[in-house]
């Protein structure tokens, strides 16, 4: 494919996956009658459906991404060009900001905002490190042994680390940067984003290490 249809595929991918993430925030919240736990199982569900949905339509395409750490992980790997890595991070950035504000305009709130979410704590800047090691240990080995488990691999992590990470697994820079411009249940507040992004670059760094260690040939 052509990097043009590559990055219009990131685009509307990351778009449609922000929407999933904001809007199920907003239905969840909205329908649980106050119970915390009832809208993060609902927002939880309906992101591992739409991620694995998103990866089998525009993996072909793309690559189906929607991340920068795995587009810089691919880069780092050879994968897929500087050039083209850049190209793409325009693309996930843009379209995860449009994807906020479309899920504010189908629940009919305020277009432009910003969250006042707080996520302070060492333990979910810990939990991003996390979150992102695995994404994208899961990612860099499944590559190697089998591509064609990654849609269903992928979704279903995300799913699971939504609950057992304490920062409800963000472990994306361009979703982080998106909510924070959002004052719904998926928001982070801006003073939040720093520590989140720190630890999703240290998890991404560490998972390329530790796979290349784990896939290294011996002599």
């Amino acid at each position: 494919m052509s990097l043009s249809r590559a990055a219009a595929a990131e685009a509307v991918g990351t778009t449609l996956l922000l929407a999933i993430v904001v809007g199920s925030g907003i239905m969840g919240e909205r329908l649980s009658g106050g119970n915390a736990a009832v809208a993060l199982l609902a927002n939880a569900i309906a992101t591992g459906a739409g991620l694995y949905v998103l990866i089998v339509m525009f993996g072909p395409i793309s690559g189906a991404h929607f991340n920068p750490v795995i587009s810089a992980a691919n880069t780092w790997e050879g994968r897929l060009p500087l050039r083209s890595c850049g190209v793409y991070m325009l693309a996930q950035f843009g379209g995860a900001f449009t994807g906020v504000l479309a899920a504010h305009l189908m629940f009919g709130l305020s277009m432009l905002q910003f969250s006042t979410h707080l996520r302070p704590t060492p333990g979910e800047g810990v939990g991003e490190l996390i979150a992102t090691f695995g994404l994208v240990l899961v990612i860099q080995l499944l590559s190697t042994f089998r591509p064609s488990a990654i849609p269903a691999a992928v979704a279903a992590f995300i799913t699971s680390a939504y609950w057992f990470t304490s920062s409800t697994s963000f472990a994306n820079p361009a979703v982080t940067l998106a909510r924070a411009a959002t004052d719904t249940f998926a928001g982070i507040s801006p003073q939040s984003v720093p520590l989140f992004l720190g630890g999703q670059f240290i998890g991404g760094i560490a998972a390329v290490l530790f796979a290349r260690w784990l896939l290294r040939r011996q002599p």
